[in-house]
């Protein structure tokens, strides 16, 4: 008996550092910054009046802690702290299919830590947890109006909307997240386009429409890019590796006026550059700030991954280096946004 007590004591103590040593792991990798930041999770209300799950990141003088854990992403924020600073911009972030308001969580932190307040909705029917709007005939508007229906909801009903300008509002999105933040800013693509392409041309998207059935292949429907209403409070956008992207050219790009950061990937096989960033690149001209990311493929955009880690959305290729790439890219879309919003 008193081996038997001797053994489960010693089988608790090995257990408690076990334990103890993940979670210090875990801590230890928590996305982090090097000003202090705040984060909320809050509700919008859409257009239809459901309400839209927000992560909100913004500037605070708080004490960040290493235990805020979003969908994956662990980081070191301080929860509901009080928001620091006045006239602060504001960008929203349009994550990709199947994604969350954690998928670029480490720009957001980024954006936050050099004074922005960032707001990133999960998309309905389009995120990690729900996938039933995909495909859909409302499927790629809805997620314009939730875009916009959050800025809304920043600048006239969040806790701290008095601190941001509203004259001040950019917006990031990636793969259909870019396609969705594309349309926010003016671009008005023709979905009947979709079912002939699909029909013509191999692409991971048109595999993914007919898995769900999905009206946009039916050549018949009236599937056009009308329920698409541009905000004009969007000043700056910059988009990596949007989808869909052959849909707005020739002529759906006209009304784009502010200015692009365009990112792609060059090992890109989800959304190849020739039939969606390409054109768009080259419709836009001078008004697109371009790179292009060697080694780099398309879920490499996402956040760097921490302890947990899906190999199909964290693995990269060859010697690839996700955390180096952020780490320039953040500061990049950081500069750019300031340069292009009036950052003081």
């Amino acid at each position: 008996m008193k081996k038997l007590i001797k053994w489960f004591a010693g089988a608790c103590i090995v257990v408690v550092i076990l334990v103890g040593g993940l979670v210090g792991y875990a801590m230890s990798t928590a996305l982090g910054t090097d000003h202090p930041v705040g984060f909320q999770s809050v509700q919008a209300k859409g257009a239809d009046g459901r309400p839209i799950a927000v992560g909100v990141w913004y500037p605070t003088q708080a004490q960040p802690l290493p235990t805020t854990l979003v969908s994956l992403v662990l980081m070191n924020v301080a929860r509901d702290a009080p928001v620091s600073g006045h006239d602060l911009p504001l960008v929203v972030i349009s994550h990709g299919n199947g994604g969350g308001p954690a998928s670029h969580a480490d720009l957001a932190l980024a954006l936050a830590s050099a004074g922005y307040v960032v707001a990133a909705p999960m998309h309905t029917g389009d995120n990690y947890a729900d996938q039933s709007a995909v495909g859909s005939a409302s499927w790629l508007s809805g997620r314009s109006r939730e875009l916009t229906a959050t800025i809304d909801f920043m600048l006239d009903t969040w806790q701290g909307h008095d601190r941001i300008n509203p004259e001040r509002v950019g917006a990031f999105g990636f793969s259909a997240g870019g396609f969705t933040v594309l349309t926010a800013v003016g671009a008005q693509p023709d979905l009947r386009i979709v079912a002939k392409h699909c029909a013509e041309t191999p692409e991971i998207v048109c595999d993914l429409l007919r898995y769900v059935e999905s009206p946009l292949l039916n050549t018949d429907a009236e599937t056009t890019g009308d329920g698409f209403l541009p905000d004009p409070r969007i000043k700056a956008a910059v988009v990596a590796a949007p989808g869909l992207g052959f849909t707005m050219v020739p002529k759906g790009l006209d009304n784009i006026h502010v200015p692009i950061q365009l990112w792609s990937a060059e090992n890109d096989i989800n959304v190849p550059y020739a039939t969606n960033t390409k054109p768009i690149r080259e419709t836009l001209g001078s008004r697109v700030e371009f790179h292009s990311v060697a080694g780099a493929s398309h879920f490499s955009f996402l956040a760097p991954c921490g302890l947990v880690a899906p190999p199909e959305i964290c693995s990269d290729k060859g010697e690839f280096d996700r955390k180096a790439f952020h780490t320039n890219m953040n500061a990049s879309v950081v500069a750019f946004f300031g340069k292009n919003m009036n950052q003081p």
